[in-house]
């Protein structure tokens, strides 16, 4: 997804559903896959706030707000540990995108993280 700013507002375009058309879903899982890699702490292997933080210019936001950092964790953090694990990472980013989420959802996602 990318932002694209007009006249002080945010409108974000979702590129996910071109991406699948394009790369097809093992394609698109394995891309979800590099990016959390970009992200992650190496030596935890989870996403978490230091490694969100220190990698955020990479996203284009240098200037969050360690609460604003912390959301962003606690949004996709289903076990509850404060970090996201790349299963974890990767249905947030899924869930996020309103053209993957729209009509019928397919089992795709699910069924490559398990092969």
């Amino acid at each position: 997804m990318a932002a694209l700013l007009y006249d002080d507002a945010v409108d974000f375009e979702d590129f996910f559903p071109s991406m699948v058309t394009r790369l097809g879903a093992e394609g698109f899982i394995s891309e979800l896959c590099n990016g959390f890699r970009l992200l992650m702490d190496a030596e935890k292997g989870l996403i978490t706030f230091e490694s969100l933080k220190r990698n955020s210019l990479l996203l284009g936001l240098n200037d969050m707000m360690d609460d604003e950092i912390v959301c962003m964790l606690s949004e996709g953090d289903l076990d509850g540990d404060g970090a996201l694990s790349q299963m974890e990472f990767c249905i947030l980013m899924v869930r996020l995108s309103p053209g993957l989420m729209d009509g019928s959802p397919d089992q795709w996602v699910m069924e490559d993280f398990y092969m």
